[in-house]
């Protein structure tokens, strides 16, 4: 009996010994639950102060006028030169700031309300028809340029306003007013070519880029005057190509460096630059999808590059041009992109990420200089050694050729085409020195006492 007595003692102390562990081991599984609980609440709260913090950074630093912006070590001035220049890394780069969170958001919201309201949009009735398109002529000419380097290079047209800005081979920009015949602004900074540029409406400003390796911010006054607000040295090689965003705050520069640069247009401030310099491959074009989220560019190499704007990556490849991209252009349906090369003119559909049609309306040694589709998406312009317009179709049906405008310059080279609003005019800039506006017969707005005379170059 005394030895299951004992047997008994001991299976109860060590049962009273392991229910203690068990309690013991509760205690301290209980304590580390409630360490690791307090520990994610002190993480998430650190995230939202640190996320709102960086809202409010972000914010001030578009708040900071421009002219406070020379206490900054990578500033720009109001007189358009950098205060000082931008910060270097240990790898010998510049150090970038790059595209924040609240950017992001910005980038996507726009994005989200321009893709509803494609889907509603209409071909509106104001549109020239093809018709009207067929009957196309020149109706006016302005010498716009020096005459010892004549050559426009680049054109853009004010969506809202009629005029017209034209770059020159005489390092000059012109910003020209159809409806009155007159000279606006000539913009003078550049020390060489001009060979792109761009409006941006929301606050009267012009962007240009040069083969100086510069790009010049240009800000219009209340008299109708323009003065270079920032100038940006970001790029080693010449600048090829300027497209601004939707939002109208930010745009893109791209150059022969073989990078691209995203610029904040309020401060002038390159928030990031993708690319590696190489003095083999460059950019020669670039372009904002409509919608602003994807961005496309093309090289020396005959490639077309498209890019994730937000995460600044190359997302497709497009080849099976020759020579260098000179040109591109979106389709405001935001499916079609064209590009422009020595062999013509190909159209890529981007839902299948394929050339579903190529034109090639020069001999082969004739490159196509601009493409351009009008903004309803309804026609698109080519423009080499004349000026082509067709029917926008699908991908399935024709594209038609509407009208085949000449060069009138003598040059036989045709560097852009643009239409006006609604295509009720396409405006031509060729290796002379005159900005040529091409529109239905009798329909010229302007007095030939009211063109610019030739005598002030």
């Amino acid at each position: 009996f005394s030895i299951y007595r004992d047997e008994w003692d001991a299976l109860m102390l060590s049962n009273f010994a392991l229910e203690q562990q068990l309690h013991t081991a509760r205690q301290e599984l209980s304590h580390a639950l409630y360490q690791h609980d307090a520990a994610c609440r002190v993480i998430a709260r650190l995230k939202k102060e640190r996320d709102e913090s960086r809202a409010l950074l972000a914010l001030a630093e578009r708040q900071i006028p421009a002219s406070m912006a020379g206490v900054a070590p990578a500033a720009v001035v109001s007189n358009g030169k950098r205060a000082m220049e931008d910060e270097i890394g240990p790898d010998g780069k510049k150090i970038r700031p790059g595209i924040n969170p609240v950017m992001i958001d910005e980038l996507t919201e726009c994005n989200t309300m321009l893709s509803a309201q494609r889907k509603k949009r209409q071909v509106p009735p104001s549109l020239a028809s093809i018709d009207e398109l067929e009957r196309y002529t020149q109706i006016s000419s302005h010498p716009l340029h020096k005459t010892n380097k004549p050559g426009i290079l680049s054109m853009d047209i004010h969506p809202s306003k009629d005029i017209v800005a034209t770059g020159g081979i005489d390092t000059n920009a012109v910003l020209f007013d159809r409806t009155s015949g007159q000279i606006l602004c000539t913009l003078a900074g550049h020390s060489k070519k001009i060979t792109t540029l761009k409006f941006v409406p929301r606050d009267e400003l012009v962007v240009t880029g040069s083969a100086d390796k510069t790009v010049r911010i240009w800000q219009g006054g209340e008299e109708g005057n323009y003065s270079c607000i920032h100038t940006l040295k970001d790029h080693t090689a010449e600048v090829e190509a300027v497209t601004v965003h939707a939002t109208q705050k930010y745009f893109v520069t791209a150059a022969k460096d073989n990078t691209w640069c995203f610029y904040d247009i309020s401060t002038g401030s390159c928030l990031s630059q993708v690319g590696e310099a190489s003095g083999q491959e460059g950019y020669t074009s670039a372009s904002f999808h409509p919608d602003g989220l994807i961005l496309g560019t093309g090289t020396t190499e005959a490639v077309v590059k498209i890019w994730d704007v937000k995460t600044q990556s190359n997302v497709a490849k497009f080849e099976g041009h020759a020579g260098p991209v000179t040109a591109m252009s979106f389709s405001e349906n935001g499916y079609f992109l064209a590009t422009a090369a020595l062999d013509g003119v190909k159209l890529w559909d981007l839902r299948k990420l394929r050339n579903f049609r190529t034109f090639s309306p020069y001999d082969s040694d004739t490159p196509t200089n601009s493409v351009e589709f009008d903004f309803s998406g309804t026609y698109l312009a080519v423009a080499g050694s004349d000026i082509r317009v067709y029917q926008v179709a699908n991908v399935k049906t024709e594209w038609n050729l509407i009208k085949t405008l000449p060069d009138l310059s003598g040059t036989g080279k045709v560097t852009s085409a643009k239409f006006g609003t609604d295509a009720k005019y396409i405006a031509v800039g060729s290796m002379d020195r005159n900005l040529r506006i091409f529109g239905p017969p009798g329909d010229d707005q302007m007095d030939d006492d009211a063109k610019p005379s030739a005598d002030e170059w």
